[in-house]
C-alpha cells in the first residue's frame, strides 16, 4: 500500500484503496501526510462520538501546518485564511460549538424545514423547463449547481441576483483541500471577497431583521452571543457547506442510478422509495469523503496509539462500505434497510444542515426520475476534483430519453 491518498488512481476510485486499508490496516499511519488514516465503520464512529478525546479545532491547533503542505511564501495568507476558518462552526469544540449551535438548531429541525419544499420545488420546475427542449446537458453545471446554490442565497435572504457571485466565491473555497502549493493566496482572496459581500449583507439587517438566515445570525450577534467574525465565517461556512455538498450528493447520486438502471426503474415505478433511495445516495458515494480531528491526549485506537496533536483522518465514505456493517456494500441497493450511513458524520458535529441536504437531493431525485425514462453519459470517462475533502465530479454530461 502506498501512501498517496492524492494520487489520480486514489481521486478516480478511492474505494479501492480504503477498502484495501480497511481490511489491512483500519487504523493506519500514513508515512508521507504523517497522519491516521481510519477506515473502518467501527473505529470512525467512535472517533465522531467522542469529542473530549477527538478535537474538531483542527485548522486552529494543528502543530503541523497547511494539509496539503504550501510554498513557505503563503504562510502569511495561510494564517489569515486559518482565523477565518477556525471560527466554523465543524471547527469548534464545546463550549463554543455548543454556543454557536444553539442559535441555528431552530432553523434547521425537519419540521422548520419543510416549509421550504416547495420553494426548492418551484427552483427545481424552473430549471427543468429551461431544459425542456434539450437532450443533453452537464447536469452538474445546469441542474445540481444550480439547484442548491439558489436554494440557499434563498434561505439566507440573499437576492437572486447576487447568487452569481456568491456562487463564484463560494466555490473558491473548494481550494481548502486541494493539491496545489499555491492555493493559498486564491483562498484568501476569495475569503476577503466574500466577506466583502457578507458584510454588505448583514448590514442591510442591522435594523432590519426578517427571518432569514443571516437575520439569525445577525440577531445573536445584537444579543452578544456570536461576535461579528463569527457571523462572516458562519454565514460564510453556510453558503459554501449548503451547496457544495448537495451538488455531490446530486451528481453522485445520478450517476449511480446511470450505472445501475435496475435501480432507476424501481424509482420510476415507486415514487415512496425517493427516501430511501437518497439515503443510500448518501451511502453508496458519499459527498463528503473525510473528517479531520486532533486527539486531545494520548489515545488507544484499533491497537494503535494515537498521540496528543497527531491528525486523525476519519474516512466517512469508506465506513459506509464497511462489509462489517452492511451487506453487500458495494452493491447500490435503494431498497436498503436499515441504512446506518454516516455520510453527516455523527455526534454532536452531525451535519445541521442534514435536512435541508436529505429535502434537496429528495426532490431532485425524484423531479429527473419522473421526467426521464432513462439517462445515460455521454463521456465514459469522468474527471474527479483533486481533493481529500469531498467526492467531487469537475462535469456530468448526460443524455436522456
Amino acid at each position: 500500500m502506498h501512501d498517496d491518498i492524492f494520487s489520480d488512481e486514489v481521486t478516480s476510485d478511492p474505494y479501492s484503496y480504503f477498502g484495501q486499508l480497511r481490511e489491512e490496516d483500519p487504523v493506519h499511519w500514513n508515512s508521507k501526510y504523517k497522519a491516521w488514516i481510519v477506515t473502518s465503520y467501527e473505529h470512525v464512529t467512535n472517533i465522531m462520538r467522542h469529542p473530549e478525546l477527538y478535537s474538531s479545532a483542527f485548522w486552529k491547533n494543528d502543530p503541523s501546518g497547511a494539509f496539503p503542505p504550501i510554498r513557505p511564501e503563503d504562510e502569511d495568507h495561510f494564517r489569515f485564511v486559518t482565523n477565518v476558518i477556525s471560527k466554523w462552526i465543524i471547527q469548534l469544540d464545546p463550549p463554543d460549538h455548543t454556543r454557536v449551535r444553539t442559535e441555528l438548531h431552530p432553523y434547521f429541525t425537519p419540521k422548520a424545514v419543510e416549509r421550504w419544499r416547495p420553494m426548492v420545488n418551484q427552483i427545481i420546475n424552473q430549471l427543468m423547463s429551461d431544459l425542456e427542449d434539450m437532450t443533453e446537458i452537464d447536469l452538474m453545471l445546469d441542474f445540481a449547481t444550480p439547484l442548491p446554490v439558489l436554494a440557499i442565497t434563498r434561505f439566507m435572504g440573499i437576492s437572486e441576483q447576487d447568487s452569481g457571485t456568491v456562487k463564484t466565491l463560494s466555490r473558491s473555497l473548494t481550494l481548502i483541500a486541494r493539491t496545489e502549493q499555491d492555493r493559498m493566496g486564491a483562498l484568501a482572496n476569495g475569503i476577503k471577497e466574500l466577506t466583502d459581500v457578507l458584510e454588505k449583507e448583514i448590514k442591510k439587517r442591522e435594523n432590519n431583521l426578517t427571518e432569514d438566515l443571516l437575520s439569525i445570525m445577525v440577531r445573536a450577534q445584537q444579543k452578544g452571543i456570536y461576535s461579528r467574525d463569527e457571523v462572516v465565517a458562519n454565514a460564510m461556512f453556510m453558503l459554501f457547506a449548503g451547496h457544495e455538498t448537495t451538488i455531490n450528493l446530486i451528481c453522485n447520486g445520478v450517476l449511480a442510478f446511470i450505472l445501475n438502471p435496475d435501480q432507476w426503474k424501481i424509482l420510476r415505478q415507486d415514487p415512496s422509495m425517493i427516501y430511501n433511495a437518497t439515503e443510500e445516495c448518501l451511502r453508496y458515494d458519499s459527498p463528503v469523503k473525510r473528517s479531520q480531528r486532533l486527539p486531545t491526549t494520548d489515545t488507544c485506537l484499533g491497537g494503535n496509539t494515537l498521540r496528543k496533536g497527531d491528525r486523525v483522518f476519519a474516512v466517512l465514505s469508506s465506513a459506509n462500505r464497511d462489509p462489517k456493517k452492511f451487506d453487500y456494500p458495494e452493491k447500490f441497493n435503494i431498497t436498503r434497510h436499515p441504512n446506518p450511513h454516516i455520510a453527516f458524520g455523527g455526534g454532536i458535529h452531525h451535519c445541521l444542515g442534514v435536512s435541508i441536504a436529505r429535502m434537496e437531493g429528495q426532490e431532485a431525485f425524484l423531479a429527473l426520475s419522473k421526467r426521464f425514462k432513462s439517462l445515460s453519459l455521454k463521456n465514459e470517462s469522468l474527471e474527479y476534483q483533486p481533493t481529500f475533502n469531498t467526492r467531487s465530479l469537475k462535469a456530468l454530461p448526460v443524455s436522456w430519453r
